[in-house]
């Protein structure tokens, strides 16, 4: 129908619609909105049975950030204003937090969207087809949503096509200050410029980097997960370590050792860069590796202490029709973790397969200057060239070569 105003007036002419249907179309643009959203699936996701500590045995550090994740989400639930990017590893709990946001604002009556990144841009490819729904009907529905929230962020396939309708989508809801949610498992230096320039805003964004491991795999009393062996070197620590200035080494080897000693102290203080050490069986290599990562875990951190051979057993596990892991989400978790220490890089079979996987891996922690500690009885010239360029980078990477022999525990008399 159309309202009766004067010549001029900003409705003059305007279809509208009658108040005895406001309310009845009111509800069909919710109910589509919740149809192109999977929330039903994820409806029992709520802040009432979110556990904001976490479960058992999980580090301070990992318990404190969980918290503040869930108090950030539920301030946002209240206002409705900026945006919320939650940032953690699978099973972190962030997409239990940005359902409960979905859910809380669907009970107010808020109409919203829920859809993960890969939904979302099959969605859009399948509008083009569509003899029901336009291309830009629901395009124009999804960034105009009162409330949009996206999930997993970054696993969707980065073609051309998806990277530049996600930042028509971003950049909308930006320029307009429309409320969104995003989660995401990747770090801010991989997301394409355009999108993180937006999210990187302080004055619109609340960023919360949850640091709780998957609460799917099994940790031990420290918060370590089932691929660290970590817990098998417990007790080699920095107060234990032996400078061996009693066996009669000569003075080139006790400096090594010592040097390495106090290079392993400064980076577990504060982790920064790769640290390489180099040197035989029993020099002492392995003992200060562990002894960082044990201080890592002292100070409520959750590092990743793995031998490279264990490493890509691990990864070809997931090959196997019954494992419970797949291998994107076991390779995730190994090349983002946030302090990795990789022991005994060299002894693995060099297969063509075992040596991409290392690259892939040693390449993404050198973009994302991820800090990492190296342990080789090789020297680098035997280490896969584009491995070694990264190690050779001394921008990044600092070598210590322990050239002491294999400690035996014997005094000089």
């Amino acid at each position: 129908m159309r309202a009766e105003h004067p010549l001029g007036h900003p409705d003059f002419g305007k279809v509208q619609i009658c108040v005895c249907r406001e309310e009845e179309v009111g509800q069909q643009a919710k109910q589509r909105l919740f149809a192109i959203s999977r929330l039903n699936e994820l409806k029992g996701l709520t802040f009432e049975n979110f556990e904001p500590r976490g479960r058992l045995g999980l580090a301070p550090k990992q318990a404190d950030s969980l918290e503040q994740a869930f108090n950030q989400a539920q301030q946002f639930a209240r206002s409705m204003e900026g945006w919320l990017l939650l940032q953690g590893g699978y099973g972190s709990g962030k997409t239990h937090l940005a359902a409960a946001v979905a859910n809380f604002a669907v009970d107010i009556g808020l109409p919203t969207i829920f859809i993960t990144v890969p939904d979302l841009l099959d969605t859009l490819r399948y509008s083009f087809n569509s003899t029901d729904d336009s291309f830009e009907q629901r395009f124009e529905e999804i960034r105009q949503a009162p409330l949009l929230i996206l999930d997993d962020f970054g696993t969707q396939n980065a073609t051309a096509w998806a990277q530049e309708k996600l930042f028509q989508i971003i950049n909308h809801r930006y320029t307009n200050h429309l409320p969104i949610v995003v989660t995401t498992n990747l770090s801010l230096d991989q997301i394409e410029g355009r999108i993180r320039s937006r999210l990187s805003d302080p004055e619109l964004v609340s960023y919360q980097r949850i640091l709780a491991p998957d609460y799917r795999r099994p940790v031990d009393d420290s918060g370590q997960n089932e691929l660290s062996a970590l817990h098998l070197l417990g007790e080699r620590t920095f107060v234990n370590f032996e400078l061996r200035e009693n066996e009669g080494l000569p003075a080139n080897d006790t400096r090594s050792i010592k040097k390495g000693f106090e290079a392993a102290r400064k980076f577990a203080e504060k982790p920064k860069g790769w640290l390489v050490f180099s040197g035989a069986h029993g020099s002492g290599k392995t003992h200060l590796a562990a002894a960082i990562a044990n201080f890592a875990v002292d100070m409520g951190s959750t590092p990743l202490f793995i031998m490279v051979p264990d490493l890509l057993d691990h990864l070809r596990a997931t090959f196997n029709p019954n494992s419970q892991v797949s291998y994107d989400r076991r390779f995730e978790e190994v090349r983002n973790s946030d302090l990795l220490v990789l022991d005994d890089l060299g002894t693995q079979s060099a297969t063509p397969w075992a040596r991409e996987k290392l690259y892939q891996l040693f390449n993404h922690r050198y973009n994302a200057q991820l800090p990492t500690v190296i342990t080789t009885a090789d020297s680098l010239d035997e280490v896969d060239a584009r491995i070694r360029s990264r190690m050779l980078d001394t921008r990044m990477c600092t070598i210590y070569a322990l050239t002491a022999p294999a400690y035996t525990g014997r005094k000089k008399k």
